[in-house]
């Protein structure tokens, strides 16, 4: 039923889950095509064709590479700007915590993106199976890099400008108050039976603004690396971009 939905809304040359995308992001793209990439997921493309070239032609990771790009951009400009004291590692620790996959995740659901994906029936949202963070988090910066190409940095902008503004204060304290080593390690003790290791690998910066650069190690396998203004700081950094990386290959 699905697919003959999306079949006759695109012979008609009017995908109407795109335009309902379009108005629940309030912005018209002059090419929802972008937009229809943006929200197509690799299951989705691997299930109606086996072929390599159309999954990259196809799916949202090429945008989503984009996107993230463009997101870090404009959130690292919205903070040097709020923020003009702040040190770089302050900055850094900021960012980390706006640009996190629940944050994008939360903020996909916001504008219901997860009600218009294309996924494949593995993906498909069930009772009490929710579209996979991950999968959001990716999709809304496969958006933002749809409309970079659509209609500019400055439309991008001013669409990140309205979210940051309401919430970057308080995803900024919650981001740093949360135990991302304290995960790590349950998450590891549970898989593995084993403990993550940290260690410092530089330290930059005059006595009164250091930046710490800490590596967080599972077994002998590097899996994260974290800056930040503090050791702490860094080892909380590097176990954000652990947990990041074991969640993209399917573990926690």
């Amino acid at each position: 039923m699905e697919d003959q939905q999306t079949n006759r809304a695109q012979s008609s040359g009017r995908d109407e889950r795109v335009v309902q995308a379009m108005e629940a992001l309030g912005i018209a793209f002059r090419r929802p095509d972008l937009l229809r990439q943006a929200l197509t997921h690799l299951s989705y493309v691997y299930e109606r064709s086996r072929s390599t070239q159309a999954a990259v032609e196809e799916a949202n990771e090429r945008l989503e590479f984009l996107g993230d790009a463009v997101l870090e951009l404009l959130v690292s400009e919205f903070l040097y700007r709020r923020f003009p004291t702040a040190s770089e590692g302050e900055l850094t620790a900021y960012r980390a915590a706006l640009v996190r996959t629940p944050t994008l995740a939360r903020w996909a659901r916001r504008f219901r993106l997860d009600e218009f994906l294309y996924l494949g029936r593995s993906e498909v949202p069930r009772p009490g199976r929710p579209v996979r963070e991950r999968i959001l988090a990716g999709a809304f910066e496969a958006v933002l890099g749809a409309l970079y190409l659509d209609r500019g940095i400055r439309v991008v902008r001013r669409f990140l400008h309205r979210l940051l503004l309401e919430e970057a204060e308080g995803l900024i304290a919650i981001g740093q108050n949360e135990n991302y080593k304290g995960r790590l390690q349950e998450l590891i003790q549970d898989r593995l039976r084993i403990t993550p290791v940290y260690r410092t690998i530089a330290v930059t910066g005059p006595a009164h603004q250091r930046t710490f650069t800490a590596e967080v190690l599972i077994g002998e396998r590097p899996y994260g690396v974290g800056h930040g203004p503090s050791k702490r700081a860094a080892e909380q950094e590097a176990a954000r971009r652990a947990l990041e990386r074991l969640r993209a290959e399917g573990i926690g």
